[in-house]
């Protein structure tokens, strides 16, 4: 009698379980069999060893807490809004707290950095500047947490995400990193998105962007401030920087030019924009060498907020 009440209380016990517990091992299991059967052999033809691939996937399970997963046979769900600064409202990316240290931080760095940023600047056209405003913002010049493994984080995406196939390509060269040993295994962590180091590199991007700009014959992001100044110049320079343009001006918009001008598909020449009444909020004109560049107005506020004519460098 009762073993017959225990028999029935383990199995009102196993109904009872929530169902998506019982499909998330499930899942869990089809996830090692990917990484068998479709990862492995990609990487093992990228010349990642087998110690290196376990070392990598050691206790690793997916992460159910990233967004735009899609389980298998499931449907993709309206994506969860994104953490990302970039991706919410211009206010908060550009709070003025923030922006007062991240320039407070960024002369600090410019005067102890000045040697690299430089020798970056020779070798791409890249300004110093504009290399310390990306350095600050991606990882506030090397001192923000980035808490996350990256190979669960890109395994989770390749695995089921919406981009499935980029994360993958993503994954596979992030264990091309680890082999190379460009960075001790501690070192792996990424963003929620598998960005990586302190210029937030993904890892196909270090491998065709990273620079050694210390000399010592290593590219390294996460402890070589000389290398990530190098790095984010060399990505930038890779993207069609032109060198002699600057990034954009702050201008006062009068209110006879229309917002359906607006946006980065409408170029015109900035003397033409200069000519219709648009000035720098400075007061000073606008540089002889960028008159008869092309200009783009942008208003990410709207008419109320700040307006900026930027370059094709923005």
């Amino acid at each position: 009698m009762i073993r017959s009440v225990f028999r029935v209380l383990c199995l009102l016990t196993v109904l009872a379980a929530p169902a998506h517990a019982q499909d998330r091992a499930a899942v869990d299991r089809q996830f090692e069999g990917w990484l068998k059967q479709q990862v492995w052999p990609r990487a093992e033809a990228k010349g990642v060893s087998r110690d290196t691939f376990d070392a990598a996937f050691k206790g690793v399970t997916l992460d159910w807490d990233l967004p735009d997963l899609v389980p298998p046979g499931s449907k993709p769900k309206t994506p969860k809004q994104q953490r990302q600064a970039e991706f919410g409202q211009p206010a908060k990316y550009f709070s003025r707290g923030s922006l007062d240290y991240a320039t407070r931080e960024g002369r600090k760095m410019a005067n102890v950095y000045a040697r690299p940023l430089a020798a970056a600047e020779a070798r791409t056209g890249v300004p110093g500047r504009i290399v310390l405003g990306i350095w600050g913002r991606e990882s506030n010049y090397g001192s923000a947490a980035i808490p996350h493994d990256v190979f669960r984080v890109l395994g989770t995406k390749g695995f089921m995400s919406t981009r499935a196939a980029y994360f993958t390509d993503e994954l596979v060269a992030a264990l091309q990193i680890a082999e190379a040993g460009h960075a001790p295994s501690s070192a792996m962590k990424s963003s929620w998105a598998g960005a990586l180091g302190q210029p937030q590199f993904m890892p196909t991007n270090f491998l065709s962007y990273a620079t050694d700009g210390d000399g010592d014959g290593h590219a390294d992001i996460w402890r070589s401030e000389a290398d990530t100044i190098a790095s984010i110049a060399r990505y930038l320079q890779s993207h069609g920087w032109v060198k002699g343009r600057d990034w954009g001006f702050e201008v006062t918009v009068p209110a006879s030019v229309s917002c359906t001008l607006e946006g980065p598909d409408q170029g015109k020449r900035i003397s033409d924009w200069a000519a219709m009444g648009i000035t720098r909020v400075s007061g000073r004109p606008f540089p002889d060498h960028e008159a008869q560049g092309e200009g783009f107005l942008l208003m990410p506020a709207g008419r109320s907020g700040p307006a900026f004519l930027v370059t094709p460098n923005f």
